[in-house]
């Protein structure tokens, strides 16, 4: 008998996975596009503490990852840690409904973050045989998970909170996670069995070894990726209150809802994967696959062309047209499929047996890392113009891309060399 698939040829695991993180990212991304608008509208915070409250949840959220992925190879095993993590989100995003609550509601929210975030992804290579070649895909179809949950969750929280009141919004966030553990529970038969119980105790080997070149290069990916991601997280926090009060919202006899054009990123994220995908095998079936490393430099580059643009306009002055903002989007999302995806893949592809949600934990260090120094950054944004800020964000992604070239270049002389001993 033929083996089920769904999503793209995929196993049917990989539609769970995929469930499950689309849930879990619209309680996540809906929490996220009320906050920074929660916290200087009702909570009546400066700007500048905004952005660092901001900044200093969403990198704790990406810490968390760290420890969770260790509790999750080595104590609960993959499947108990999603469980648990989830319930304690659920409860956190609930918690957001009560002010006096706030900041134990983020801390919450983090906590259980840390040990659902990694146990899931590091569960998509369990579903393949050795040598599938569909595993190489496998990442970017997860990822359109992430992007639905986040294209719903600004236009159902984000209107709720923002037209009948922040509570609503942050309610139905946590709606959302529950949803998504459901699907979970409801859908085990179809993931890997492996998932059930801790590596420690699947493990003949007494110690697992992470091979240093393989340290080496995840270390400097991350990196870069930190660089990039001080640019990037600006979408959720500056970018945010430039969409309210720089761009021109109406449209026809009404005023577009500042928190639906959170939405235009995951929703543009559906709309290119496919054609993204169907691009990227042609090239490999003609022996032209783009290494690691100059893929991802690639979509730095783009990003930093899409900040770029911002800049151009604020420096004509006066209220952008919205359709710009729409355009800024387009090129902040191909940038974006570019770089993310890839080194999620890349991370998860590379962990040492036993250490698979530990190892994609390392890949949320560096979005730790990027989303700190975005809210640092950030703080400047009431500090310079507009114009300068952008232009700052389009370098920050554009050292990224630097970094990642170099880095290609140092894996090709690295691969020659073997080649020639």
């Amino acid at each position: 008998m033929s083996e089920p698939r769904a999503w793209f040829g995929q196993p049917r695991g990989l539609t769970i996975l995929f469930l499950t993180n689309m849930w879990e990212q619209f309680s996540y991304y809906g929490m996220r596009a009320l906050l920074v608008y929660y916290m200087t509208k009702q909570l009546m915070m400066a700007q500048g503490t905004a952005s660092i409250v901001y900044g200093t949840y969403t990198a704790c959220a990406y810490f968390t990852p760290i420890v969770g992925g260790v509790i999750a190879d080595r104590l609960l095993g993959k499947r108990r840690a999603i469980i648990l993590g989830g319930s304690i989100m659920a409860a956190g995003h609930f918690m957001m409904a009560f002010e006096p609550l706030f900041y134990p509601a983020l801390a919450t929210i983090a906590i259980g973050n840390g040990l659902f975030l990694p146990s899931l992804p590091s569960q998509i290579d369990d579903l393949y045989k050795p040598g599938d070649p569909r595993v190489s895909w496998a990442y970017n179809v997860y990822y359109v998970g992430v992007n639905i949950g986040g294209f719903l969750a600004p236009l159902i929280c984000g209107t709720l909170g923002e037209l009948y009141g922040w509570h609503w919004g942050f309610g139905a966030a946590g709606i959302g996670m529950v949803g998504g553990l459901a699907i979970y529970l409801w859908g085990q038969r179809y993931l890997p069995e492996q998932a059930r119980r801790p590596a420690v105790e699947r493990s003949a080997a007494p110690r697992v070894r992470f091979p240093r070149e393989t340290a080496v290069l995840l270390l400097a990916i991350g990196l870069s990726v930190t660089v990039f991601r001080s640019a990037y997280e600006q979408v959720g926090n500056t970018v945010a209150l430039w969409a309210d009060v720089g761009v021109d919202r109406r449209a026809g006899g009404s005023v577009i809802p500042m928190t639906w054009f959170q939405a235009l990123n995951p929703l543009l994220v559906m709309v290119m994967t496919p054609p993204l995908l169907v691009f990227w095998r042609q090239r490999a079936e003609r022996g032209r696959v783009a290494r690691p490393a100059r893929k991802m430099a690639t979509g730095a580059l783009v990003v930093g062309g899409a900040y770029l643009l911002l800049a151009a306009l604020e420096g004509i002055g006066g209220q952008t047209h919205w359709a710009w903002l729409v355009l800024f989007f387009v090129l902040l999302t191909l940038g974006e499929l570019y770089i993310l995806p890839t080194g999620l893949g890349l991370f998860a592809r590379l962990a040492p047996a036993g250490l698979g949600a530990t190892t994609v934990a390392a890949w949320y260090l560096a979005t730790f890392a990027g989303s700190l120094a975005a809210g640092l950054v950030g703080t400047l944004w009431s500090r310079t113009s507009h114009a300068a800020f952008f232009l700052l964000l389009a370098g920050l992604a554009g050292l990224a891309a630097l970094m990642l070239c170099a880095l290609d270049l140092m894996e090709q002389r690295r691969t020659r060399e073997d080649q020639n001993v």
